[in-house]
C-alpha cells in the first residue's frame, strides 16, 4: 500500500508562465483549469497577506476535477508575532474567511515562520494546541514550517508528533532541512531550482526526489534527508505533498511536470 502522492506549484498567476507553461493566448481567467491539469496541487500564498472572499475559494473548488488539492498558506498575523500562543483570534479569523468552501479540494494549512523566529518550546506547544483537527465539519490538515536552526530540537519532533502535525521538508540553499515525519502525511518543499536548467532541477535530482516521494508515500523515513531525531515508528502508508517552489520560479511548472512523469 502506498498513499496519494501530489506535486504542484505555488499559486498559478505568473507572468512568465506565458508562452513557457501556458499557451501563449490562453485567457487568464482560464489559467488555473489549465494549471490544474498539468499537476496535482496548488500552494496558495495569497492567504498569507490577506483575506479571501469565500466565493473565492468556492470558484477555485468548482476549477479544478477531482482529487486535486489546495494547500493553503495561513495569515501573517497567525505566525508573524513575538507570542505564537496569543495567535488564538488571528487563527479564528483565518479560519472563519471561507475556507471550507473549498470542500474536499482543501489540502494542508502550511504555518510559515519568519527565518528570524526561534523556538520556544512552551510556547510552540501552546501554539500548536490553537490548531483544530476539525473547522466547520471538515478535517483539517496542518504543517508547520520552522526556518530557524534553534528549531533543530527533538522537542520540536515530540510536539508536532503529539498533535499530528507535519514539519515541512526543505530542499533550500538559505533554510535548514527537518526531514523528522511527524503526521499522517508529508509536506515538501524543493527550493532549489536553477533557470539554467529545462525542469528547474537536473534529471538525476528529480529521479531522487522521486524515490524520496515513493519512499514517504509507503511509510518510510529515507536516508539521504537532515533529521532531527530518531525515527518514528513504519506505517503502511502516507500521502505526500511535493511543491516546486520559489528558486526559479520560472521553471517550477516543468520542474513538477518532471517529477509527476517519474512518479
Amino acid at each position: 500500500m502506498a498513499g496519494d502522492i501530489r506535486v504542484g506549484i505555488g499559486g498559478w498567476t505568473y507572468e512568465p508562465w506565458r508562452g513557457t507553461f501556458y499557451p501563449p493566448k490562453l485567457r487568464q481567467a482560464d489559467e488555473l483549469d489549465f494549471a490544474s491539469r498539468a499537476v496535482t496541487a496548488i500552494e496558495i500564498n495569497g492567504t498569507f497577506y490577506g483575506r479571501q472572499k469565500p466565493e473565492s475559494f468556492e470558484k477555485w473548488a468548482k476549477a479544478v476535477p477531482d482529487g486535486f488539492k489546495f494547500s493553503l498558506k495561513a495569515s501573517r498575523y497567525c505566525v508573524n508575532r513575538k507570542v505564537l500562543a496569543e495567535a488564538g483570534e488571528s487563527i479564528g479569523n483565518f479560519l472563519g474567511q471561507g475556507i471550507v468552501r473549498l470542500e474536499d479540494r482543501l489540502g494542508p494549512i502550511l504555518w510559515q515562520f519568519a527565518g528570524t523566529k526561534q523556538f520556544d518550546r512552551e510556547d510552540f506547544a501552546r501554539f500548536l494546541a490553537l490548531l483544530p483537527e476539525t473547522y466547520e465539519g471538515l478535517a483539517l490538515r496542518h504543517v508547520v514550517e520552522p526556518r530557524h536552526e534553534s528549531f533543530r530540537d527533538p522537542a520540536l519532533v515530540d510536539l508536532c508528533r503529539d498533535h499530528g502535525v507535519a514539519i515541512v521538508v526543505a530542499d533550500s540553499p538559505d533554510y535548514p532541512q527537518f526531514a523528522d515525519v511527524t503526521a499522517d502525511f508529508v509536506y515538501a518543499r524543493l527550493q532549489d531550482a536553477s533557470e539554467a536548467e529545462p525542469t528547474g532541477y537536473a534529471p538525476d535530482a528529480l529521479d531522487r526526489w522521486a524515490k524520496v516521494a515513493k519512499s514517504w508515500a509507503g511509510g518510510h523515513q529515507p536516508e539521504g534527508l537532515s533529521y532531527i531525531a530518531a525515527k518514528g515508528p513504519a506505517v503502511a502508508a502516507r500521502d505526500v505533498f511535493v511543491f516546486m517552489i520559489n528558486g526559479a520560479k520560472v521553471r517550477a511548472p516543468a520542474a513538477a511536470q518532471a517529477l509527476i512523469e517519474r512518479l
